[in-house]
């Protein structure tokens, strides 16, 4: 019997491989990841539609806290688990394979396109990225500023620096670029650091990869007067720019 992590790409259901179809008509359960990104919700009866099967949604309790589930319906028969973009994106899956691995379950790994491969349509150069970190919501008593250290790290070696913005599905919560902004200017107006300005470039991408993708080239100010529709979102704050990024950014100026 097989675990299957399939990945499902970053549009609607036609992103899905035909290897995933393939692999999900053989499972006797199949599970939607819903909680690392966002899944059109109206494609979901789609993708039923195109597997031909019964799909339950998973969140982050199911994944992370009751993979024994998971597991048990691997054990009794093939079981698929959806993941929007690539299956291995999120460190969660890693864990789900180790715990399966363990359990001697197979494990078969189908990947698609993701946020990694989709940012190029900004037309950075993606060797020039450096770490790649996420924004979460702040919350009272916690103003997180790891993402700031890391926008400084890759300033200092010259690298591109995303942002993949939090999101909450099944609050309908999505951390907004407007938001991003915000909190990272905010960080360096308080420790006075001049890293970063209202008139620092940058991009803002929604549903990234999807055929209703949005990309704004601004700044850092002016990004946080747009609204970009649907979530999910992420943030850019480039580095130096090579001639040919620049000349490829001029079609999303703002």
């Amino acid at each position: 019997m097989v675990l299957y992590l399939i990945g499902l790409g970053l549009g609607d259901d036609s992103d899905l491989t035909l290897r995933g179809i393939a692999a999900a008509k053989t499972c006797s359960k199949i599970y939607l990841e819903c909680y690392t990104s966002l899944h059109p919700e109206s494609d979901t009866e789609k993708l039923i539609q195109r597997i031909g099967k019964p799909i339950l949604l998973a969140d982050r309790t199911k994944v992370e806290q009751q993979a024994e589930e998971l597991l048990r319906a691997a054990r009794e028969g093939n079981a698929a688990l959806l993941v929007v973009g690539d299956p291995l994106f999120a460190t969660t899956h890693a864990d789900l394979i180790m715990r399966a691995r363990n359990a001697n379950i197979s494990v078969e790994v189908i990947h698609n396109a993701s946020v990694f491969t989709a940012v190029a349509q900004t037309g950075l150069q993606p060797y020039k990225f450096g770490k790649i970190t996420s924004i979460p919501f702040p919350e009272k008593n916690f103003q997180p500023t790891s993402a700031y250290e890391i926008l400084k790290q890759n300033l200092s070696i010259d690298a591109h620096t995303l942002f993949l913005l939090d999101l909450r599905p099944a609050e309908k919560k999505f951390l907004t670029i407007a938001q991003a902004s915000e909190l990272l200017l905010a960080i360096a107006a308080e420790r006075k650091e001049q890293i970063i300005s209202q008139d620092t470039p940058a991009i803002g991408c929604a549903r990234l990869g999807s055929n209703k993708q949005r990309i704004v080239f601004a700044t850092l100010g002016k990004l946080q007067d747009i609204d970009f529709g649907d979530a999910p979102y992420c943030l850019i704050v480039p580095a130096k720019l090579h001639f040919a990024e620049e000349e490829f950014l001029e079609q999303y100026l703002s």
